[in-house]
């Protein structure tokens, strides 16, 4: 094997300098994303420690963000007094009409409603809903459709016909969101408590037959002996339950009155149930006729004022002809401003009677109300326990008590 010795005389390449290390950190593009979300959350400023500055539509977001959460308009990104939030859309139409323009290109509708509430809220613009123009430039929602039946009174004839386009577009949407389901689960309810023991043979519940029957079950047969039928009523043939929609109009249960006009009208299109409907602050109004359009029923009521529950429930209580056929669902956050006593006095006569008496704090998907724990208290020691309800558990709490079952209550622990 030959060994190779190296030439002496040969010149050796010098090794490569040291790249120099930068002293730069290096940004991500998950970085740059988190620096970005977090310079549109904190509004800018030196003392934000973002260091990103925005450009092109995230500036034009940050722009609108700014004009209801953040700086005020024309201060060059600088916070009015010293960082004290405050906000810029100021009293024009005009201007605001831009805004909600812009917030409807930028972000999708779950935020733009929010943040319409907020600027209702924060600013004062309920004033400006009185205009055609920025009726038609909001997105409608339940919360919105609360405000304008607080103003509507308030409104020029030339607004009135806007807002109640608006009011519509919400509520048909609402009817076909909950329409099918409350009518398919309420129709199963009538039918149900309409049991027959000597059903005609299209009548026959067989479900419910064979299961009262498996005792009589013959193996040598395999089959089972039926000795007691049970079958279904025939619903439709004529009214057999009657229900009461009592429902608080204070300022505060704006989104339940929604709700409930609706679920009022669905109501009103099953034959099987006789349903009225009534409104109360201090006074008491009866809207069963207006039943047919929930638009017109919304129109009816007047949001704000006081409450006098004891009123309303005797109201409801003459109205019943048939107790142990009568569920009466009492929509309030429960702050009595009537006599409190003759309040609890009807409801323990109307159960006493066989009503089935239904207390909803609240039907709306708005997370926990307040109330008033004291009266929900007197109320569960009558067996009437008050609870707050969405709209996609209503159907569900009339199903069990037109059924004269117990009602699918939520954890109140949740509630609170």
């Amino acid at each position: 094997m030959t060994r190779t010795t190296p030439d002496p005389s040969a010149t050796t390449a010098p090794a490569p300098a040291p790249a120099p290390v930068s002293t730069t950190p290096v940004t991500t593009t998950s970085e740059a994303e988190r620096l970005r979300r977090w310079r549109l959350v904190l509004g800018g400023g030196g003392a934000d420690g973002t260091g990103c500055e925005l450009r092109g539509r995230d500036a034009a977001m940050d722009g609108a963000l700014a004009s209801l959460y953040g700086r005020e308009g024309g201060n060059g990104g600088k916070r009015a007094d010293g960082g004290r939030r405050t906000a810029g859309l100021g009293a024009s139409a005009p201007g605001v009409a831009r805004w909600l323009g812009d917030i409807r290109t930028y972000f999708p509708s779950s935020v733009v409603q929010v943040m319409q509430r907020d600027a209702i809220d924060r600013l004062g613009l309920s004033a400006l809903l009185l205009e055609p123009e920025m009726l038609e430039a909001v997105e409608a929602d339940v919360h919105l459709v609360g405000t304008l039946l607080s103003l509507h009174r308030l409104m020029p004839e030339r607004a009135r016909e806007s807002a109640r386009a608006v009011v519509r577009t919400v509520v048909e949407e609402l009817e076909r969101k909950l329409a099918h389901r409350t009518r398919a689960t309420l129709t199963g309810a009538l039918d149900r408590s309409a049991r027959i023991s000597r059903p005609r043979h299209r009548d026959i519940d067989w479900d419910r037959t064979i299961r009262a029957n498996l005792k009589n079950y013959l193996p040598a047969y395999r089959t089972v002996v039926p000795e007691r039928l049970i079958g279904h009523g025939r619903a439709a043939q004529s009214v057999r339950k009657e229900v009461v929609l009592c429902i608080d109009q204070s300022g505060s249960m704006a989104a339940s009155v929604v709700y409930a006009s609706v679920f009022g009208a669905v109501l009103a299109s099953l034959r099987a149930i006789d349903t009225r409907l009534v409104v109360f602050d201090t006074a008491v109004v009866d809207l069963t006729d207006r039943l047919d359009d929930p638009v017109d029923v919304l129109f009816g009521t007047q949001l704000g004022g006081g409450t006098d529950i004891n009123r309303a429930l005797a109201y409801c209580q003459s109205r019943i002809t048939r107790p142990a056929e009568t569920v009466v669902v009492l929509i309030s956050d429960l702050y009595e401003g009537g006599i409190r006593d003759e309040m609890l006095k009807r409801v323990a006569a109307m159960k006493a009677s066989g009503v089935q008496f239904v207390t909803l704090l609240a039907l709306s998907d708005e997370g926990a109300p307040a109330y008033d724990r004291e009266h929900a208290a007197a109320l569960a020691a009558l067996d009437a326990p008050a609870f707050a309800c969405t709209p996609d558990l209503f159907p569900d709490v009339m199903a069990a008590a037109l059924e004269k079952r117990p009602l699918p209550i939520p954890d109140m622990a949740e509630q609170r």
